[in-house]
């Protein structure tokens, strides 16, 4: 007789304790191949990116990933008459045209009309950036406009995503003149720009127009990312030029210091570096969906495999999800641009060395920024490590706030106070981002509020706000968002 023929036999239970030995058999594979790589004679990093590249096969390997040994996905097949396996066919076919595994309905979205909704208009424009002015919703401003540079690797609107988690949103309700950069999604046209590009006539010219449109001898500034890393740079390059356009500084998960990269670095050494230069180096594209592939890669149990179970095995399509259309938005970069960063912060790590990097035509050293800087890390950050980002205020030279959020690179930054999660830590610089732990505050909710005191206090007096937006020798282009936001990369 056989199990299946036997009165006592029940397939839901045989199909659980079937998966459960599967699994089980996974994780004791995983566990031996870490044990094996202990013995293996190499130096730490080459441990760990043996590691890393380990961890991509044992989650590729897991049984839930493959029709044959899911449980879950034979099941939905059976019940379904096969019609899910038909609709995962169909989801298949539809990623690889978009050349990307969907994470959400892209359909759901749109920039300008549900992402990116905040008022205001383009006052701005070049062939590298947009600059965005928001409009005033309270009755008085602060006459120190806030000028926003966000990552390039990324559209700007992860601080836009709605009206609920819009940094900012939030900060012109704090009463803030909102400027913001919008980069281009560069195509072989912008192939040639470079880092002093995005320095030079992305950062410094953004503060320029948003002096001039406030008539402000200083701005407040804040960057996010690398977003954060051109803004210190262009900062460090106006106090060469003997120019201080910014009364605070505010970095959000930003590396000034790249002792450690997490991950990532494990991916940058020389012949990567030099392979790159002498491909893209003096011209040509990092396309946008090769460096969304390798931030997948850092969380594949995350942003790869349930998408691949529940869509192409299951027939699911992936649900509506903001920051996850955010994500699959993929901008491209310049090729020269790119290189640089690639050999002077994560293989040289030159920013942090004064003089260690010339930009724009100067020697460039961070300790000659002196505005006040707030320096914010989020403690699950895989992205940018939060102790990295801590090393940094040691390199500026104004007095300087440090903050820890919880969760990570996205979440912990884009927190509003309303929604009431997480928490955040604060304390005085110590000698050491563990010292400094050790003697921090834990404080229930958002970072948000303290940041917005802290911005408060540098950002000037308090004047009647202007209801029209630009000026005469900046005017209005279009409404936000503007059209760069909107182009997909090719």
């Amino acid at each position: 007789m056989t199990p299946s023929s036997s009165p006592d036999f029940d397939p839901s239970s045989w199909l659980q304790a079937w998966q459960q030995g599967l699994s089980q058999g996974h994780l004791q594979f995983g566990a031996w191949m870490r044990s094996a790589l202990e013995t293996v004679p190499f130096d730490a990093r080459g441990k760990a990116q043996m590691d890393f590249a380990l961890r991509q096969v044992v989650d590729a390997m897991n049984p839930a990933n493959s029709l044959a040994t899911n449980p879950e996905a034979m099941q939905a097949a059976l019940d379904s008459g096969g019609a899910s396996l038909v609709e995962g066919a169909c989801l298949f076919l539809a990623d690889v045209a978009k050349g990307r595994i969907s994470m959400s309905d892209d359909a759901a979205f749109e920039v300008g009309r549900n992402v990116a909704t905040s008022p205001g208009s383009v006052v701005f424009e070049n062939e590298l950036m947009q600059l965005v002015q928001y409009t005033p919703s309270t009755a008085k401003v602060h006459k120190r406009p806030l000028v926003i540079v966000p990552p390039c690797i990324n559209k700007f609107y992860i601080l836009d995503l709605q009206p609920a988690n819009s940094l900012v949103a939030h900060a012109v309700a704090q009463g803030h003149t909102v400027f913001l950069v919008s980069w281009r999604n560069v195509s072989a046209e912008q192939g040639d720009l470079g880092w002093d590009d995005y320095v030079e006539q992305g950062v410094l010219r953004a503060l320029e127009v948003a002096r001039s449109i406030a008539r402000a001898e200083q701005v407040s500034t804040l960057g996010f990312c690398i977003g954060g890393t051109l803004l210190a740079s262009a900062l460090a390059v106006a106090a060469a030029r003997g120019e201080k356009p910014a009364a605070s500084v505010t970095l959000l998960t930003a590396m000034l210091d790249f002792s450690d990269t997490g991950e990532l670095g494990l991916m940058v050494d020389e012949a990567m570096v030099a392979t790159r230069e002498a491909t893209i180096g003096r011209g040509g594209l990092l396309k946008g969906r090769e460096l969304a592939t390798v931030f997948a890669a850092l969380r594949a149990n995350d942003l790869i495999w349930p998408y691949v179970i529940n869509g192409y095995l299951k027939g699911k399509a992936p649900a509506a999800f903001d920051l996850l259309y955010w994500n699959g938005d993929d901008t491209n970069l310049p090729g020269p641009m790119y290189c640089w960063y690639l050999r002077n912060t994560y293989l040289e790590n030159k920013l942090r060395e004064p003089g260690g990097t010339v930009q724009c035509g100067v020697p460039v050293d961070l300790s000659r920024i002196d505005a006040p800087a707030f320096v914010y890390a989020s403690r699950e950050d895989h992205i940018v490590p939060w102790k990295t980002a801590y090393a940094g205020t040691r390199l500026l030279g104004g007095e300087t706030r440090f903050v820890l959020g919880a969760s990570g690179h996205i979440a912990g930054v884009i927190n509003p106070p309303a929604k009431k999660k997480r928490n955040h830590w604060v304390g005085d610089l110590a000698a050491d981002a563990g010292a400094w732990l050790d003697g921090a505050q834990s404080i229930d909710g958002s970072w948000w509020p303290g940041w917005s005191d802290w911005l408060a206090t540098h950002a000037g007096a308090k004047v009647a706000a202007r209801s029209a937006l630009g000026s005469a020798e900046f005017p209005v282009i279009e409404p936000a968002p503007g059209r760069y936001v909107k182009a997909k990369a090719g």
